[in-house]
């Protein structure tokens, strides 16, 4: 467990105080509870991150609370070595053109790990809902294979529509792991070698 995820989450609440809150501001946290994360993760009308540092927990509760909206914050037992996604979208971690993998959370340590020496671009992503479409589209079309691998810390497959939705006009083959997956570094760099086969 890391338990700086859930310290983060708890310093954060304080500073959103009703009177700093934009009038609707919902925030709801949840913890390890993928049955709860695809829930909010299939509702539009909300949200979602998956930080993977104790600063991406800290910066989603803030945004959540100045912007107004119904949000909910997913934080794991896991977390990055280094925060990322601290601005609105997917962010382009590593170039490649063998295929695209977007890494959630959490996932994106052990994701670059078990891809070193692969020719792949690796997005990250702190946030799922609003699923960013742009910056998924531009990564798939710069590689020279439009082989997508998705993996979340939450249930296989989360996302698998809104990337299905994303590349409907761009054949494509997918690859959805989750934590049901065991997102071992072995299993995962296995997996990713059979998918590119």
């Amino acid at each position: 467990m890391h338990s700086d995820m859930l310290q983060a989450a708890a310093a954060s609440l304080p500073a959103a105080q009703a009177g700093d809150a934009a009038e609707g501001a919902t925030v709801l946290i949840g913890y390890g509870a993928a049955d709860e994360l695809t829930r909010f993760a299939a509702d539009p009308r909300w949200t979602v991150h998956v930080p993977g540092h104790p600063a991406e927990v800290r910066d989603a509760v803030r945004r959540a609370v100045e912007c107004g909206v119904r949000t909910y914050v997913h934080l794991s037992g896991e977390a990055n070595a280094e925060p990322r996604g601290l601005r609105e979208g997917f962010e382009l971690v590593r170039e490649g053109l063998d295929g695209v993998v977007l890494a959630v959370g959490a996932t994106l340590d052990p994701v670059l790990r078990a891809t070193a020496g692969l020719d792949l671009a690796v997005l990250y992503a702190a946030t799922v809902r609003p699923f960013d479409e742009v910056a998924l589209r531009t990564a798939v079309l710069a590689a020279d294979h439009a082989d997508v691998i998705l993996v979340e810390p939450g249930l296989s497959g989360l996302s698998a529509q809104q990337v299905a939705r994303t590349l409907i006009h761009v054949p494509h083959r997918l690859l959805a792991l989750g934590r049901a997956d065991s997102l071992d570094e072995a299993v995962l760099a296995r997996a990713v070698r059979d998918f590119l086969r």
